[in-house]
Parts: structure tokens; C-alpha cells; sequence
């Protein structure tokens, strides 16, 4: 039989590829002429992939974008910090407690200073 020593090198020299170079190659070129998750679902369709596997080693090779997230409404997220900040800049003022007003009033207060 094989001693401890040799299975160990077995073990490392049969690692099961995910992904060949070719399928690598086509899935970032795929990616980057069109940056998009329904990009991401059709490779994963095509290679007979999960979407997440794909998202990831498009994660690990730097190339993959997270969708923008928004609103029901479709406007870009704003966290309370930011608006916070937003009036503090406007009004030359730290106001450390301002972050806990509502949503709602930080956003009138911050069209009342800055008009948006």
C-alpha cells in the first residue's frame, strides 16, 4: 500500500478543478462587456454553475460590481449618517445626538439647509 507520505502527495496533486483556464477566460470576457446579474445567471446556466459560484470567482478575480442597491421607489440608498453629516457641513456644527431623529425629519432638515 501507499505510505502516509505518498497519499498526502496524492492528495495535493489531484485537486478537483472548478473552473478551467478556458471556462475562466469566457466568463470574465462575458462579464466585463456586460456587467450584470442577468449576465451572471446565463454563465451560470451556461457552465451548469450556481450564480452565487459564479459571482464568487468573479469576487476573487476583482472584477465583479454589486448591484447599486435602492429603494422600493428606485432612488439610491441614503443612510442617516450621510445626512447627518450633510447638515452638520452645512450649519459649521457637530451635533453628535442628530443621528437619532427619524429618517424623516433628518431629510427635511436637510432640504431646509442644503435645498436637496
Amino acid at each position: 500500500m501507499f505510505s502516509k507520505i505518498e497519499k498526502e502527495e496524492i492528495k495535493m496533486t489531484d485537486k478537483a478543478v472548478n473552473y478551467t483556464e478556458e471556462m475562466l477566460v469566457d466568463i470574465l470576457d462575458t462579464y466585463k462587456a456586460n456587467p450584470s446579474r442577468q449576465t451572471v445567471d446565463v454563465l451560470a446556466v451556461e457552465y451548469n454553475k450556481a450564480p452565487r459560484s459564479i459571482i464568487a470567482k468573479l469576487v476573487r478575480e476583482g472584477v465583479y460590481k454589486a448591484a447599486e442597491r435602492v429603494t422600493k421607489a428606485g432612488a439610491p440608498i441614503v443612510r442617516k449618517d450621510e445626512i447627518v453629516a450633510n447638515i452638520e457641513n452645512a450649519v459649521g456644527v457637530v451635533l453628535p445626538s442628530l443621528v437619532k431623529a427619524s429618517k424623516a425629519d433628518l431629510e427635511a432638515l436637510n432640504k431646509y439647509f442644503l435645498g436637496s
